[in-house]
């Protein structure tokens, strides 16, 4: 519970939370200086209010939760709740005090750490299809669960920088395995069982983690995360006063190295590291769309749903409609993914169709060809001082418009970018519009495919966006009819063209409409 002495901690801390005032009935949001990576006791300041952030360990929400996020949306916020690459919710355009028994209640609820220290380290990743997956080796959801508890013990770990973040993918065919964590275990069949190799990430910021040649049993999992939090928590203290930020663990790992850093950790351990150097894939050969839609599960006669969200958004009254299906049909949850959709459970395979029928009444969809399946967006100039666009209000209506003129057989990444700094994804895609600032006008940069470089080849400078959904248009047009066989992805398409037989085929596509 929030006691007044975690209270006052928050406030000597300088976190800047939604905390109540001596008199209690609340202090405004709008005052003192906030997170810049933002958590439920710590939001960050954005240009259209707060921002708070709720992690959500695994991704796996009851209705109770769901319910108490919308309740926080509509009292504080825009009534409009998001759902984040790492399976969280974040809540924008807070204006007004969040009490510290809605608070209280939010950590009743599992929805915030009981000790407000560590709350904002509660990364935890697994698979959305973690016990329902057919392909799965290992159920992870215990160890998330059990990984979130121990979190819950340790203020100490507080000192962490709060991007600190662990993976567990159970071999599910909806693999987590390639999501940017700072510690991923991923299970491998052996000949005797089922063991984690162990990934630490040694990237930049949105790298896969590498397999560093550790196997570890699922039991002893915890006891080697503990450990190498705490390795990191004493490198964390020993350089804190030469860092303006707390350092990542990369950081760590490119300063003394990877065996350096297990043979620490190894100390802490009551068991031996096993080690094994053959590895395995970091990447993912799975479709980051291939849980949308209908799915049979593990359980016979029983399937799951994946929704599409247009940029991960949805109203609260779509958010409790999802919920309300999930309670009718389901088991009572919903499963947030870190591709911004989420996931209906435990569905009886006979009532698929008037499920899916009431999905659509909401607004929303369940086909990985929508074109809201793949377009992601930062949050714009409404949300952020550095971005030249409106980035989320633009992509919204390229998408729209591509609903309403054609038909797409396979998803189309296209990334909106509101400044070179690329928050919203930070790996190749299909298409990426990079926001430029020129008198007002929305203006994007246009550019395709992945030659290596930050957002691929540049096809156009300075188009206006009132001409874009035209142009992009054509360009998937040409590339449904020139593609040479119909399984060439649009990356392939382009790749095989230059820039200037490219600009031919899109101009030629516009001229004969």
């Amino acid at each position: 519970m929030l006691s007044s002495q975690n209270a006052d901690w928050v406030v000597s801390a300088g976190y800047r939370c939604l905390l109540p005032a001596p008199h209690g009935e609340g202090v405004s949001v709008l005052s003192s200086n906030y997170a810049i990576c933002p958590s439920l006791f710590a939001p960050s300041i954005a240009q259209d209010g707060l921002l708070t952030r709720l992690r959500i360990p695994g991704g796996l929400l009851t209705v109770a939760q769901c319910e108490a996020i919308a309740a926080l949306a509509d009292r504080a916020g825009s009534g409009t709740i998001e759902v984040t690459n790492r399976a969280n919710v974040q809540i924008r355009g807070l204006q007004t005090s969040v009490t510290a028994e809605l608070l209280e209640h939010l950590q009743v609820l599992g929805l915030a750490s009981p000790i407000v220290e560590v709350d904002a380290l509660r990364n935890i990743m697994c698979s959305p299809t973690a016990g329902i997956d057919r392909q799965q080796l290992l159920d992870t959801r215990p160890l998330v669960a059990a990984w979130n508890r121990y979190l819950a013990s340790r203020p100490d770990f507080a000192v962490l920088s709060p991007k600190f973040s662990v993976c567990f993918d159970g071999g599910e065919a909806v693999s987590v395995r390639d999501r940017p964590n700072d510690i991923s275990l991923v299970a491998v069949a052996t000949d005797d069982d089922v063991l984690f190799r162990l990934h630490l990430n040694l990237g930049e910021r949105g790298d896969a983690p590498c397999d560093v040649g550790v196997l570890v049993k699922p039991q002893e999992s915890l006891q080697l995360l503990a450990a190498m939090a705490e390795v990191y928590r004493d490198y964390t203290i020993a350089i804190g006063s030469l860092k303006q930020r707390k350092p990542r663990l990369r950081e760590l790992l490119h300063d003394w190295g990877v065996e350096t850093f297990l043979q620490k950790v190894a100390r802490l351990l009551p068991f031996s590291l096993q080690r094994d150097q053959t590895g395995c894939s970091t990447s993912s050969t799975n479709s980051s769309y291939q849980h949308l839609g209908t799915h049979s599960q593990r359980q016979a006669e029983f399937s799951y749903v994946g929704v599409v969200l247009p940029l991960g958004r949805l109203e609260t009254q779509q958010w409790r409609g999802l919920a309300t299906l999930a309670t009718r049909y389901g088991s009572g949850f919903l499963r947030l993914t870190p591709w911004q959709t989420v996931l209906l459970a435990d569905l009886s395979t006979s009532q698929i169709g008037a499920v899916q029928q009431e999905i659509e009444q909401l607004g929303l969809s369940t086909s990985a060809t929508h074109p809201w399946s793949a377009i992601v967006a930062c949050s714009g100039i409404t949300g952020c001082k550095s971005s030249a666009t409106n980035t989320q209000e633009d992509a919204l209506a390229l998408a729209n418009h591509l609903a309403n003129h054609m038909i797409l057989d396979r998803p189309i990444n296209i990334h909106f970018t509101g400044c070179e700094k690329s928050c919203a994804q930070h790996h190749a895609s299909d298409i990426a519009l990079l926001g430029v600032a020129q008198d007002g006008e929305a203006i994007y940069h246009v550019y395709v495919g992945d030659d290596g470089s930050k957002f691929g080849r540049s096809l156009e400078q300075n188009y206006p966006f009132t001409q874009l959904p035209s142009l992009i248009e054509q360009m998937l047009r040409m590339h449904q009819m020139r593609r040479s066989h119909t399984n060439e992805t649009f990356r392939e398409f382009v790749k095989r063209h230059t820039i200037a037989e490219l600009k031919q085929l899109f101009n030629m596509a516009q001229m004969a409409c």
